[in-house]
């Protein structure tokens, strides 16, 4: 089976996120989101960056952040995600050796 990266310009990534073009160096400065080729220029993003920067403006208004602060909530977010899966991984484990009477 074979997956199909969808890029996006700056231009259309501005456009369907309607983050202005001068606001993308600061984001990627931050680590907010990266873009597809780092190395390439001009660049482009794929949809994971899309959906990231969509929770990123959901944050910037419904608790009125700035990009710096964006990106902290955003690792804590990532950080939080990735501990609850690896609790359940552990939870599944330790359930396959557990025994109850």
């Amino acid at each position: 089976m074979s997956t199909v990266t969808v890029t996006f310009t700056v231009t259309e990534f501005c456009l369907h996120t309607g983050i202005a073009e001068d606001e993308i160096n600061e984001i990627v400065g931050l680590g907010v989101i990266e873009p597809y080729d780092f190395e390439n220029k001009p660049w482009q993003f794929d949809d994971h960056a899309l959906n990231v920067a969509q929770r990123a403006l959901r944050l910037r208004r419904e608790l009125e952040l700035d990009w710096p602060g964006i990106a902290v909530a955003l690792s804590l977010l990532e950080e939080n995600e990735r501990l609850r899966q690896e609790n359940r991984l552990l939870k599944q484990r330790i359930g396959r050796f557990i025994r109850y009477p």
